[in-house]
């Protein structure tokens, strides 16, 4: 099958490359529907979350790949793929890297691609969890802005350089008593924002809040955030708004600092983790299409280009039902709006 010409031809990522084949080495799928997307331009950049994924074969693979093959050799032929010029680096919520993994990844993958990159659960997230993800006991690191910097900041920058993109502060679901005073939370992250390196190197950093608790989402949240200079993730989640919600939240803050949009649809609406996971593995098919999300999606995409905004969206399995396939369809509706 051969990569039909898209609408912005001229500013769009080569083909894939074809390389010998060598031990264990993992290529491009030859035939992937993905090589018939519209070729966005290059300030539009979609990805998935995670790259490791043996159910997609056909899609992202040529051949079948154990999961531990793929993660350590498949995000150069994911870079390969045109339409996926971006990818979330979630392994760091779990534990930071060192400088020296997020290089190697960077050398894995073409000049124009950009990570989207999640800092760690360890200054994210307000209590200690045990392997169920039930909170146990305070985190003294919340908010600790030197520890943030020197576990995530500097290692991610000095390690991906220019190919490092929105860095995302993904704060976990709050307990009770810390979600009942808000006021006093957005403080405390506009502090902790404050404290972060504004350049290393010749290099801005965008940094990214995410949320887990919806109640949190105020003009008054995203007053903070225009002042900060800190851009607002769009996470779509079972937990928060939905995206038309969101959309207006961004509106009151793009109002006052426009900034490039940064969105991770993460979830569809109405489903666990756990669920989703269950309900669509192995990832190869769209099982439950969210054609309103992507539209508003692509609105947003192509209101922000337009404005000479810069714009990344990750997809993940568990919001259609495979992440690959819910870019390809988004590239599409971003390119009809485009028009």
């Amino acid at each position: 099958m051969s990569r039909q010409p898209g609408l912005f031809e001229t500013g769009g990522a080569p083909p894939p490359r074809r390389r010998a084949a060598g031990a264990g080495d993992v290529r491009p799928a030859r035939d992937s529907p993905l090589l018939e997307a519209p070729a966005l331009p290059l300030d539009i950049r979609l990805g998935t979350s995670s790259w490791f994924f043996p159910g997609w074969r056909g899609l992202v693979y040529e051949g079948v790949h154990p999961q531990v093959t793929l993660s350590r050799k498949g995000l150069q032929a994911y870079g390969e793929i045109p339409l996926l010029r971006t990818v979330s680096l979630d392994r760091t919520f779990y534990a930071p890297i060192s400088a020296v993994t997020y290089a190697q990844y960077a050398s894995q993958v073409p000049d124009h691609f950009s990570f989207v990159v999640k800092a760690p659960a360890l200054v994210c997230d307000a209590v200690m969890r045990d392997e169920e993800g039930r909170g146990k006991v305070a985190n003294p690191h919340f908010l600790d802005a030197t520890l943030a910097t020197r576990e995530f900041v500097l290692p991610c920058l000095e390690g991906l350089k220019a190919k490092a993109g929105p860095l995302v502060f993904q704060i976990s679901p709050l307990p009770r008593g810390l979600a009942d005073e808000t006021q006093l939370l957005i403080e405390r992250l506009e502090a902790f924002f404050a404290a972060l390196p504004r350049e290393m190197a010749g290099q801005s950093p965008i940094y990214a809040l995410e949320l887990r608790n919806p109640e949190l989402l105020t003009p008054r949240l995203m007053r903070m955030l225009a002042r900060a200079g800190i851009r607002y993730c769009v996470g779509l989640h079972d937990r928060m708004p939905e995206v038309e919600r969101q959309e207006t939240a961004l509106k009151a803050l793009d109002g006052e600092e426009p900034g490039a949009l940064v969105v991770r649809w993460n979830l569809h609406r109405g489903f666990l983790y756990q669920a989703a996971r269950q309900r669509y593995e192995p990832f190869d098919r769209l099982v439950d299409q969210d054609v309103e999300t992507r539209r508003v999606l692509a609105r947003m995409a192509a209101a922000a280009y337009k404005a000479g905004r810069k714009v990344w969206i990750t997809a993940n399995n568990k919001a259609e039902g495979s992440a690959p396939l819910s870019v390809l369809e988004l590239a599409r509706e971003i390119a009809k709006t485009i028009g």
